[in-house]
């Protein structure tokens, strides 16, 4: 393991793009989710503090969803009072009434819905229609708001679904509208299967600002199936987005979608972002060493590209 060369990547900023992001890290529930391995607790605990010193702001913790579901995260309650006091935000994933319940029980104070974009995802992932999910996240969000929480929505399927194939982008209009006058005070555009190019990504951005959806209430959430999510993040950026969810390493995908692969590693995003010039906070040495450790403690080497040239795994 060798520490980057300050000097690289070369800093050769671009005009018209944000001076800094904010990274939604997702390794520890996104990434950890789909992982065949279980990972102990206490590793989980370790790979959240590691990430917070590497100078990630916020890093969702874990998912507040009956243990059948995402077996994977089944020790949320183990898990969240020995992160809680990282100095950083920790959002968790509830998915109704009782996962906030037992959120607001052990002191979360950020929480995220997920919904979808699609009726076959919404089917498989939820087992309810696109409203009907609506119609469970809406008192969530209530009480949530009412509980001075703050809510992000994550919005899945929103460039293509491997059931209906293309998702067309006022249907993806429609269902961040409801988001956001429910009380959302985020929304994250998932392209869970990794399809978008970026063409479509600056359509999607400029249908949502037109019915009246702010671009600072928007963040992304590539996967990169296709190779696409560098460029895509990019298109995103010039747009005037400046949240950018990634997974330290490349972690994850989607139990219930599967041909998706791996999030968008968050070391290859920083090496982007730091050419450009745009300030992340992180420090990409500790943030590679943290994804060597836990590629270690998974038994495999990341898929991040950043991450094996920086460690000098093999290609």
């Amino acid at each position: 393991m060798s520490t980057p060369d300050p000097a690289l990547p070369m800093v050769v900023p671009a005009p018209g793009l944000p001076v800094r992001i904010r990274i939604h890290e997702v390794g520890p529930r996104d990434g950890l989710q789909n992982e065949k391995t279980q990972v102990p607790t206490e590793v989980k605990a370790e790979f959240i503090r590691r990430l917070a010193e590497a100078g990630l702001t916020t890093i969702e913790a874990t998912s507040f969803v009956h243990p059948k579901w995402v077996p994977q995260l089944a020790d949320a309650e183990e898990l969240f009072p020995l992160v809680r006091d990282v100095p950083v935000a920790l959002p968790v994933l509830v998915p109704n009434d009782r996962g906030l319940d037992r959120a607001l029980a052990l002191g979360a104070t950020r929480v995220a819905v997920f919904a979808s974009a699609t009726e076959s995802f919404a089917k498989a992932n939820l087992n309810r229609t696109v409203d009907e999910a609506l119609a469970m996240f809406d008192p969530v969000v209530s009480r949530a708001k009412a509980e001075g929480l703050r809510v992000r929505g994550y919005l899945s399927m929103c460039f293509g679904d491997p059931w209906e194939g293309p998702v067309p982008v006022q249907q993806v209009v429609r269902v961040c509208k409801a988001l956001l006058d429910m009380g959302c005070d985020e929304l994250s555009l998932g392209d869970t299967i990794g399809v978008a190019t970026p063409g479509h990504v600056g359509d999607l951005l400029s249908a949502l600002n037109a019915d009246r959806i702010p671009t600072p209430a928007l963040g992304v959430h590539f996967h990169d199936t296709y190779g696409q999510a560098l460029a895509n993040t990019l298109a995103a950026l010039q747009h005037g987005v400046t949240t950018v969810d990634a997974s330290a390493g490349g972690l994850g995908g989607c139990p219930y979608a599967k041909s998706a692969t791996g999030n968008l590693a968050t070391e290859d995003l920083v090496w982007m972002l730091h050419g450009l010039g745009i300030d992340t906070g992180v420090d990409l040495g500790r943030l590679t060493a943290t994804s060597v450790w836990m590629a270690g403690r998974l038994g495999r080497p990341s898929p991040s590209r950043t991450v094996r040239a920086l460690s000098h795994q093999e290609q």
